[in-house]
């Protein structure tokens, strides 16, 4: 009998642990079976993307007619396929013509759309106005490059291309910037009867034929690259001002000479 006294004791101290439980809890229900969780409802749509859905269903559905119809085609060219194929193709078409035709009347009306007033003008009388403004503004940029910068000139006395260049350098210093002549055998041109004597920069640069031009700052030692051969007036103040804007080609050190 003892024994199963012993047997009961630990079933009643379990008792009030799960009667203090039940009445903590609220009621649960007829014989504490619960109602099934219900899942959360699916969030409704923002009313841009409702309005846009029908277009995407119409769009995808377009695509994939036109791919199956081209791809039935191609299996089976019959007549009656390629025409289908054809027709859906012509619809896209009109649907493509549609929409360029609108992008030009937006952008025509919206001048921060429009390419034609963000970058070079086609009336030839606009791209004159064009030209002399670029050419006054790379004007103002050379003259203010003269107070730090110098052109290298490379040449060879018997070089038929540097005697032709050397006058449009000598006039080409009237803009501020001063022309530095470097001689790559010695002798001399009548527009810089005293040049300076190669020593051994040209090999530096990869100097292999003259006329060559570089755009030096001797305080830094940068020099960058400014084209080889004859080039004009205008050609020279573009390639300048571009090499010395903003985000010019990684110079080449001077002092590699040495």
């Amino acid at each position: 009998m003892s024994r199963h006294l012993l047997l009961l004791v630990p079933l009643c101290c379990c008792m009030p642990a799960v009667a203090q439980q039940l009445m903590d809890e609220p009621r649960r229900g007829w014989h504490f079976y619960e109602d099934p969780i219900q899942p959360p409802s699916p969030r409704p749509l923002p009313d841009d993307a409702r309005s846009l859905a029908p277009h995407i269903a119409r769009y995808k559905a377009l695509q994939k007619a036109v791919e199956d119809a081209r791809v039935v085609a191609i299996m089976a060219p019959s007549a009656s396929n390629v025409r289908a194929y054809l027709k859906l193709e012509a619809s896209v078409l009109r649907k493509a013509s549609r929409f360029a035709d609108v992008s030009r009347r937006v952008a025509w009306m919206s001048p921060e759309l429009d390419p034609s007033a963000q970058s070079r003008p086609t009336a030839t009388y606009a791209v004159e106005a064009h030209e002399r403004q670029q050419m006054v503004a790379r004007q103002a940029r050379v003259a203010s490059l003269g107070r730090d910068h110098i052109v290298l000139f490379f040449f060879r006395s018997d070089c038929p291309y540097c005697h032709a260049f050397a006058p449009v350098l000598k006039q080409f210093q009237r803009f501020g910037l001063q022309v530095a002549a470097v001689s790559t055998d010695g002798g001399s041109l009548p527009e810089f009867p005293g040049p300076r004597k190669d020593n051994g920069i040209a090999l530096t640069l990869g100097v292999k034929q003259v006329p060559a031009l570089f755009l030096a700052h001797p305080a830094s030692g940068r020099i960058m690259p400014l084209g080889f051969g004859v080039l004009s007036e205008s050609e020279l103040l573009e390639r300048i001002a571009t090499v010395s804007g903003p985000e010019p080609d990684k110079p080449v050190s001077a002092s590699r000479q040495e």
